[in-house]
């Protein structure tokens, strides 16, 4: 199958021309969610026929279009629903509509972070697993889960969804969903700057010298063993693994996946979340296995002809 793809963020897009478990091509645009997604639709819309150019191909070769974004969404109906803060007309919008115009094709909407999971499911660290949960560590923390072969969405399309929402601390920090203490607001990459300033003596730590409070910071002088990084990033640690604990706990999983940019640092994060699941969780069956997402960035893409494969 062949199939056009994109994977929309609050900064970014990538867009693609997938076959089966390949990319044909591929191009990042950086984008502005303030500025709203109906001024990105066209470019969006040009990129795709830029893309099937390149790859001499046309509209007429393609499946459709699977449309993975932030926010909750509708799949059934490919409608918008909550963007969390990003793309704030984005519910007003008609999405099929636009697609059957400008690229002549159906589309699929799904939450970005269910894209990824099916991507790794059907072409990642998920292959041949059934049963699976799949946590992305980013500017937030994402979540979803595969019950015997099926995306779990729910009534009202959060089902499995809000694993980074789920709350780890409750007289913790105020999230930007609007709850108290959830995983992205102790541990994520918008919280990590706010949890590191308040740890005491940051301000003479090394971390309070570099330019930006990152991951990528935290974990190189986590290892120059800087005792602030070393604390910040063992809390870290515990949060993902409580978090990947009390998903084990509801969706009954045989493996754990996790994403995103912080893998990087995957030799350290790996072995202590596997040894804190195993501990933990309450499998009688044997144990959760934990591991890291193999697709990168472009996750969401291979998610497309799963999605695109599925009876709506």
């Amino acid at each position: 199958m062949k199939a056009l793809a994109v994977d929309l963020g609050g900064t970014h897009a990538q867009c693609a021309v997938v076959e089966d478990n390949k990319i044909l091509a591929a191009k990042h645009l950086d984008l502005d969610s303030a500025q709203g997604l109906s001024t990105v639709l066209p470019r969006l819309a040009e990129t795709f026929r830029e893309l099937l150019a390149v790859t001499h191909l046309t509209e007429k070769d393609c499946a459709g279009l699977s449309f993975g974004s932030c926010g909750i969404v509708d799949s059934s109906t490919s409608r918008f629903l909550s963007m969390n803060q990003k793309w704030s007309d984005a519910p007003q919008l008609d999405l099929v509509g636009w697609s059957r115009r400008e690229l002549f094709l159906p589309v699929r909407l799904e939450n970005d972070a269910r894209m990824a999971l099916l991507g790794e499911w059907y072409a990642g660290a998920g292959r041949g697993v059934q049963n699976l949960v799949m946590i992305t560590l980013g500017t937030g923390i994402g979540g979803a889960a595969l019950i015997e072969g099926k995306l779990l969405r729910g009534k009202h399309y959060q089902a499995g969804n809000l694993g980074g929402h789920q709350p780890v601390l409750f007289n913790g920090r105020k999230c930007t969903c609007g709850s108290i203490g959830c995983a992205e607001a102790e541990a994520a990459g918008w919280s990590l700057p706010l949890v590191a300033g308040d740890w005491p003596g940051f301000e003479k730590s090394l971390l309070a010298k570099e330019p930006q409070v990152n991951f990528e910071a935290l974990f190189r002088l986590a290892e120059a063993r800087d005792t602030v990084s070393l604390a910040v990033r063992d809390r870290c640690l515990h949060v993902w693994a409580a978090a990947a604990v009390g998903l084990v706990h509801a969706f009954d999983p045989e493996v754990v996946i996790f994403g995103g940019g912080v893998m990087r640092s995957a030799a350290t994060i790996l072995p202590f979340i596997q040894d804190y699941v195993a501990k933990h969780a309450w499998t009688p069956w044997g144990k959760v296995q934990v591991r890291a997402a193999e697709l990168g960035n472009d996750a969401g893409l291979f998610g497309a002809v799963p999605l695109l494969s599925e009876k709506n």
